[in-house]
């Protein structure tokens, strides 16, 4: 595949001239797709992805959560080609449409991964900086071996903070954000030893190959508590996610009661997006917070 070249791919510091450095392959072509990604074709007919980083630790966090996933053998994500302080070489995922056997793969694949582990609660891949980030919110990871106070401390509180001071979310409200996590202990279900987490496991980060399979990209990679990637997939949307989940439980059943606690795992995600993108999301984090606190 080739598109028509533009000045993109004379310039020596632009996508064309960042392919052709981390891949070793002259460039045919660039298109931008957006601000922060290109894709550039090369004269061997691959397609790779260039994206700009948005943090000066961003490209390294991506490329080590990419490729600790990839360490595992159960999923399937792009290759990284390399990275600078600014930008990411990956292969392009060629897209086919959802279907309910790649699903059930998905759901193996995934189970599978999980599985994996990584060495604590909040452990960053190897390689990847403590100082992360998960879309364009940082995100720390400082580990931990107990699951509920970690995900209070580490997780749910830091942007439950930021939302009170950016005045998201009023000081009264938060006091209920605060009791759960007072009650994770009791709320968190039995202990699970720490999974290897995509991370940032939303629909727009889950790709339906060409090839029938499903790729991930885009982690926000780290140990942590298996049902938190399960619940971000249910909180977004995802194509067949009965599938998906019929899929996990043949490899790795869910332990009782999971269902209860899919808010609980959801609360940590929508306070990042009530930080990126305001209330809306505050008002949806609050009302999942009501629910779980409830006796």
């Amino acid at each position: 595949m080739s598109f028509p070249p533009g000045p993109t791919v004379r310039d020596s510091d632009g996508p064309g001239a960042v392919a052709a450095r981390f891949t070793g392959r002259a460039v045919t072509g660039v298109r931008t797709l957006s601000g922060s990604l290109a894709e550039v074709a090369l004269d061997d007919g691959r397609v790779v992805v260039v994206k700009s980083a948005d943090g000066a630790e961003a490209a390294r966090a991506e490329a080590a959560g990419l490729r600790w996933l990839a360490g595992a053998g159960t999923v399937r994500v792009p290759v990284v080609h390399g990275h600078d302080a600014r930008r990411l070489v990956v292969d392009r995922v060629a897209q086919g449409p959802p279907g309910r056997e790649a699903a059930l793969r998905f759901g193996r694949g995934l189970a599978a991964l999980h599985a994996a582990g990584a060495p604590a609660f909040g452990a960053p891949p190897p390689g990847g900086p403590v100082e992360a980030f998960i879309g364009l919110a940082p995100m720390r990871n400082v580990t931990g071996d107990d699951w509920p106070g970690w995900y209070a401390g580490h997780r749910i509180l830091p942007y439950l903070r930021r939302a009170v001071d950016d005045g998201t979310v009023t000081a009264g409200e938060a006091g209920v954000v605060e009791r759960v996590c007072e009650r994770l202990p009791e709320l968190a279900g039995p202990a699970e030893p720490p999974a290897r987490l995509h991370g940032d496991l939303w629909n727009g980060n889950v790709l339906w190959g060409a090839d029938g399979h499903v790729h991930l990209i885009d982690p926000a990679a780290h140990g942590g508590h298996r049902e938190t990637d399960l619940a971000m997939l249910a909180l977004f949307g995802c194509p067949h996610l009965d599938a998906v989940l019929d899929g996990y439980q043949e490899v790795a059943p869910l332990a009782d009661g999971w269902r209860t606690r899919v808010g609980v795992h959801q609360l940590f995600p929508l306070l990042v997006h009530a930080v990126l993108f305001g209330r809306g999301y505050a008002g949806q984090a609050l009302a999942v917070a009501r629910a779980a606190a409830r006796p």
